[in-house]
């Protein structure tokens, strides 16, 4: 019997479980012990009893769990920074293994948990912190274990993907679409860490820690929402060929340097990434022997992450069998140089409202030529009035010599707004 002490019985708790009881003979012959909640501490008891826990086992006391010498396995979901890290780091201290689905804890300090893992020869687990029911983590701890990672890029959070799939459907604005998500219970009554890019950008730190071999932190990576686009954006993106989505990207460059960033993007419409909608994730996946591999599923929802933290309690239950731990433990062994934003180059869509008149054209051009900003294409839309809708495509340039350059159009008489600037990505695949 292998005893399971449980924090936080809401969302994920609850479908931890509801699954350790509907597929109980499985997981028994899958994991070769029979797995049981012994304590689980949550402030709702009525919650507990309604999953048919016995109400003996419920405790408001961390200390009731980490006091129980027979609960060799504790389960963390009650989520946020304190007292969560707290309580996981005194788990491992008297000698207790975690799995956690904290995505905010690993991001912002897996260092110590790791190294703390490290010291009591415990497990830490974390599947779950990432892509929800997505198997993403242990793939690229072990399964790709043998390649050199060069690209992970993803659509890590639902909610946005949620959004732009009905504003690219329906032509629908942002708060309008939002004001549904949050109806629906698809987005959170304060969104701003899904619409605000924070949430993708938790996860690719943690997948970039992985995947590189380096520690990334949440303070490394470079995150824009997607509050800016406008049904307009959308429109323009399929005319020229491309989706758009918020993307978590993250590489290596032929330097050895990283650059780690979240924010929306135009993507070919051929990509496996665009056919990627609503409220499902996807993790893409460079590798230098496998090539292309790409993760698909929930990237939340209550049994797809439960499934993930029960795969974890099972691999750690075999590990427990065998009088073994740290078996993959933390792989961040190398020093990388993270670049800066302003280090990287791409290709951008710019739109912009400029004065309707001669010679409008070749002034924007020459301030581009200027900051060494090659245009690759310009459409210009029906005037209104005495101003035009400029569409503009760059070739591959510096993010600063871009900034220059648009710090000095806002400064021009001729320009009347930059209306948007949005990152290309995966361009390669409309030459294919």
């Amino acid at each position: 019997m292998i005893y399971i002490g449980l924090l936080g019985c809401g969302t994920v708790g609850s479908g931890v479980v509801k699954l350790l009881k509907q597929n109980e003979y499985t997981i028994t012959q899958r994991a070769g012990e029979n797995i049981q909640i012994k304590r689980v501490m949550e402030r709702d008891v009525d919650k507990c009893r309604q999953l048919g826990l016995d109400p003996d086992c419920i405790t408001s006391s961390i200390e009731d769990i980490l006091n129980d010498e027979e609960i060799q396995i504790v389960v963390e979901l009650i989520g946020g920074i304190q007292p969560a890290l707290d309580y996981i780091l005194e788990a491992m201290r008297r000698g207790k293994h975690v799995v956690t689905a904290n995505k905010d804890l690993i991001a912002e300090h897996g260092r110590i948990i790791f190294e703390t893992a490290a010291e009591y020869k415990v497990d830490f687990y974390f599947e779950a912190s990432v892509a929800g029911g997505i198997p993403v983590i242990y793939p690229l701890k072990q399964s790709l274990a043998a390649n050199r990672i060069k690209e992970v890029i993803g659509i890590l959070n639902g909610t946005t993907n949620y959004i732009l799939t009905k504003m690219s459907r329906e032509g629908r604005p942002f708060a309008e679409v939002l004001a549904e998500a949050q109806a629906l219970g698809y987005a959170e009554a304060d969104p701003t860490a899904d619409v605000g890019g924070l949430d993708a950008a938790r996860k690719i730190a943690i997948l970039s820690s992985i995947a590189f071999n380096s520690r990334v932190t949440l303070n490394d990576v470079y995150v824009e929402g997607i509050t800016s686009i406008t049904p307009a954006d959308i429109r323009y993106a399929r005319e020229l060929g491309y989706v758009v989505k918020l993307l978590a990207v993250a590489k290596e460059n032929e330097q050895e340097q990283l650059e780690i960033r979240v924010h929306p993007a135009f993507i070919p419409a051929n990509h496996p990434l665009a056919a990627v909608n609503d409220v499902f994730n996807a993790v893409f996946v460079y590798g230098d022997a496998v090539g292309e591999v790409m993760h698909y599923g929930r990237g939340a929802g209550q049994l797809p992450t439960a499934s993930a933290v029960v795969g974890d309690i099972i691999d750690i239950t075999r590990n427990i069998q065998h009088d073994i731990s740290l078996r993959i433990g933390c792989t961040c062994y190398e020093e990388r140089t993270i670049l800066n934003i302003n280090q990287l180059s791409a290709e951008f869509y710019i739109r912009m409202t400029v004065t309707d008149r001669p010679g409008v054209l070749a002034g924007i051009a020459g301030v581009f030529g200027n900051n060494n900003v090659s245009i690759a294409s310009v459409i210009q839309k029906t005037s209104s009035g005495q101003c035009a809708e400029l569409i503009l495509i760059t070739h591959k340039v510096q993010e600063h010599n871009l900034r220059d350059s648009l710090a000095v159009l806002q400064g021009m008489s001729i320009v009347s707004r930059i209306d948007n600037v949005i990152r290309l990505e995966g361009t390669d695949r409309m030459e294919a």
